[in-house]
C-alpha cells in the first residue's frame, strides 16, 4: 500500500507520495511514486501512482519511452486533459497486456491509480484523478485535492484545513505532513521517506526542482509530529467529560 496526495489551490499544486511498498510484513521496499515531465517554460507535469508495481512501472516506462517517438506522448499533447486521456489508455494498455484482459488474473490484482497534475501554458493549472479502468475526473474548487492509496487516516486533517480560494501553498505543505503523520501512524504499510513538491501557479521554471525528501530524521518533520501529537492532547484535555454519566 501507499499513500499520495495532490491539491490544486489557487496559489498553484502540491504533491506528495511516501516511498515504502511491502507485499506482507516481511517484504517491505522503498520505490519513488512521483514521476516529473517537463518543457522548459511550456508544461510541468507530475504524476503519482499507487496500486500494482508491476503495473505503475510499465505505465511510466512506456510513457517515457514514447517521449521521442511520433505519436502522442506527455510533452506534445495539446492539454493536461489529453495527457489524462493518455495516461488512462496507456493503463488499460498494459493491465490488458498483463491479465489477459481483466483487472485481476490468478487472484492478482493489477490495478493501480494516478494522480496526474500540472500546467501547460494557455490553460490554468488542472489535476485529474486516473482510475483503474482508466476513466478520470478533475479537482474543482469544491474539490481541490486528491488521495490514492490508504487515505481514510490523512483525510479528515485536509477536509477541516484546506481551501481552493484562502490556502497558501506553505500551509497546504504543512497540513500535508500531519496527514501523512496520521497515516503512518496508523497504517504500517505507509512510511517515511516522503516525497513533496510545489508548483506555483504560471511561473514556468527554466529546469523543475526535484522533490523534497523529508526523511525520518527531519527536523522539520520531527517538530511538526511532536507539536502535533501535543497540541491534539492538550485540546482534547480542554474538551468537558460527558455530562449524563454519575461521576
Amino acid at each position: 500500500m501507499t499513500y499520495c496526495v495532490a491539491m490544486r489551490l489557487r496559489s498553484g499544486l502540491l504533491f506528495a507520495s511516501d516511498t515504502r511498498t511491502n507485499a506482507g510484513v516481511d517484504h517491505i521496499a522503498s520505490f519513488r511514486k512521483m514521476y516529473q515531465f517537463q518543457i522548459p517554460h511550456q508544461r510541468e507535469i507530475v504524476i503519482l501512482a499507487a496500486g500494482n508495481l508491476a503495473t505503475t512501472q510499465s505505465v511510466l516506462s512506456l510513457l517515457n519511452a514514447r517521449l521521442n517517438g511520433e505519436g502522442e506522448h506527455l510533452l506534445n499533447v495539446p492539454s493536461l486533459y489529453d495527457g489524462a486521456v493518455l495516461l488512462g489508455r496507456t493503463l488499460k494498455e498494459v493491465v490488458a497486456r498483463d491479465s489477459g484482459g481483466g483487472m485481476q488474473s490468478q487472484g492478482v490484482d493489477f490495478g493501480a491509480n494516478f494522480l496526474l497534475g500540472g500546467q501547460i501554458r494557455g490553460e490554468g493549472p488542472r489535476l485529474f484523478h486516473v482510475y483503474p479502468q482508466g476513466n478520470f475526473i478533475e479537482a474543482t474548487e469544491d474539490t481541490p485535492y486528491f488521495q490514492i492509496g490508504e487515505s481514510k487516516y490523512g483525510k479528515p486533517i485536509i477536509d477541516r484545513v484546506i481551501n481552493y480560494e484562502t490556502t497558501p501553498l506553505d500551509e497546504a505543505a504543512k497540513c500535508t505532513l500531519v496527514s501523512f503523520d496520521s497515516t503512518i501512524r496508523s497504517n504500517l504499510s505507509v512510511g517515511l521517506p516522503i516525497d513533496m513538491l510545489m508548483l506555483r501557479a504560471n511561473q514556468f521554471e527554466q529546469a523543475m526542482k526535484p522533490p523534497h525528501r523529508i526523511g525520518r530524521d527531519d527536523p522539520y518533520f520531527l517538530s511538526l509530529r511532536d507539536g502535533w501529537s501535543k497540541g491534539l492532547r492538550k485540546v482534547f484535555d480542554e474538551l468537558p467529560n460527558e455530562p449524563w454519566f454519575d461521576n
